[in-house]
């Protein structure tokens, strides 16, 4: 693989994060779907757990996620619509051939949630540790897994 194909992977793989951010946060499970590859991992466990406190504050969200038809048209743990913002930054990806790919995301998400829960806002900073792989179709999400440095909930 040449410099001019591995920066060209690595741009695919950027803007496959950008849509998988989207689609979550604009609730369309069809654009994220689209993006996963068809036997993926997606590991959220533990995925709302401050590691400074310990305080896991959504519990609903622990999921472990196999295939890409496991991605429901509704992923609101808690029955009514959660507004969901995601920032994600300084992409550390490594392209390790032509069909497969390993990247670390820094991000902020920040969740908003119906009145009369024990919090109506939860913000959290963290990293995506993520692996890619083309098979022909495009850069598609293999495996993801959450690292949580910071939640807080207000």
């Amino acid at each position: 693989m040449d410099t001019c194909e591995r920066l060209a992977a690595i741009e695919d793989i950027k803007q496959l994060k950008a849509r998988y951010w989207r689609g979550v946060d604009n609730g369309d499970a069809t654009l994220v779907r689209s993006i996963l590859a068809e036997d993926c991992v997606l590991d959220y466990m533990g995925c709302c757990t401050d590691p400074v406190t310990g305080i896991d504050h959504m519990p609903a969200m622990n999921v472990a996620m196999k295939g890409r038809d496991s991605w429901l048209d509704s992923a609101d743990p808690v029955g009514s619509r959660i507004v969901t913002v995601h920032q994600g930054n300084d992409p550390d990806i490594a392209v390790g051939s032509g069909s497969r790919a390993r990247g670390i995301w820094c991000f902020t998400d920040r969740f908003f949630l119906p009145p009369g829960g024990p919090f109506e806002r939860l913000t959290g900073w963290g990293r995506y540790h993520e692996t890619y792989e083309n098979r022909g179709d495009g850069w598609k999400l293999k495996t993801t897994r959450i690292e949580r440095l910071r939640v807080e909930v207000s």
